[in-house]
């Protein structure tokens, strides 16, 4: 009979694995549940612990197959809990490293410190509802920048044409000629628009004309000393220089300088 009571004694005394594992799962929860209040991921507590995902996880689950030797694991649990502002060597000295038993004490007083299957819910919905604010906020400013860009790309290729566009810009091209009139004195320049453009005459330093000419319209300027026309949309404009053959001003959508002196002979 005493025998049989030893070894009944015995069969009942958990082992250190068995005492490790029930406190660890305790401090686990309690690991967890205040990584999730945070906000926290695990990888995000790894880039602030040092300490590798499989390890974090394992404490977390604890899980002792993929823990080191008990000395180590108790390190790794006070620097996991000093990261998550607990007391790390307070919380930590409860994990068993010898062959005495020991009793975790929950650092905060609950009924329980296993979590209930309701309070697993609403952390569930808590992380939920956070994932789904962020990724709106994301969506939203994503659509924000796509809608800009394609706001910017519509106003470069109308701006080409526009008449009020005075400054040269990539798009503008600048020539200059030198052209000798029939008398020496004067330059004459003819214009026909084949297509609608934004048109813009300067002779000897005055603006001629400034504005809008329908398709089909011809005009002609003069000047003492130099003539500079700049259309809005080259490709409809044909430029005759004193009189001579017609030639388009340049191609058609992109806005075009070009300026004609004239030459004395002598």
């Amino acid at each position: 009979m005493m025998w049989l009571n030893k070894k009944n004694k015995r069969e009942s005394t958990p082992s250190q694995d068995e005492q490790r594992a029930e406190v660890l799962a305790e401090m686990g929860a309690q690991l967890w549940t205040r990584r999730l209040e945070k906000g926290l991921s695990l990888e995000e507590m790894v880039i602030i612990t040092k300490i590798s995902r499989r390890l974090l996880q394992a404490i977390e689950e604890a899980n002792l197959s993929e823990l080191p030797e008990p000395v180590y694991t108790q390190g790794l649990i006070r620097q996991y809990a000093d990261a998550l502002d607990f007391n790390g060597a307070q919380f930590s000295s409860s994990y068993p490293i010898g062959t005495n038993r020991v009793n975790f004490k929950p650092i905060w007083k609950t009924t329980s410190a296993r979590l209930r299957p309701v309070h697993l819910y609403i952390l569930y919905i808590f992380v939920i509802f956070g994932s789904i604010s962020g990724l709106s906020q994301f969506l939203n400013t994503a659509s924000l920048q796509a809608s800009n860009v394609q706001n910017n790309q519509k106003v470069q290729k109308v701006a080409p044409v526009i008449g009020s566009q005075l400054t040269p810009s990539k798009n503008v091209q600048l020539q200059t000629f030198s052209q000798s009139s029939n008398n020496g004195q004067q330059v004459q320049i003819g214009v026909t628009l084949k297509e609608k453009s934004w048109i813009r005459v300067v002779a000897d330093g005055k603006i001629q004309y400034e504005g809008e000419l329908p398709e089909g319209t011809q005009r002609v300027w003069k000047a003492q000393g130099q003539l500079t026309v700049k259309a809005g949309n080259a490709g409809g404009v044909l430029v005759s220089v004193n009189k001579e053959e017609a030639k388009q001003l340049g191609e058609p959508g992109t806005a075009k300088e070009v300026t004609i002196a004239a030459v004395n002979r002598s």
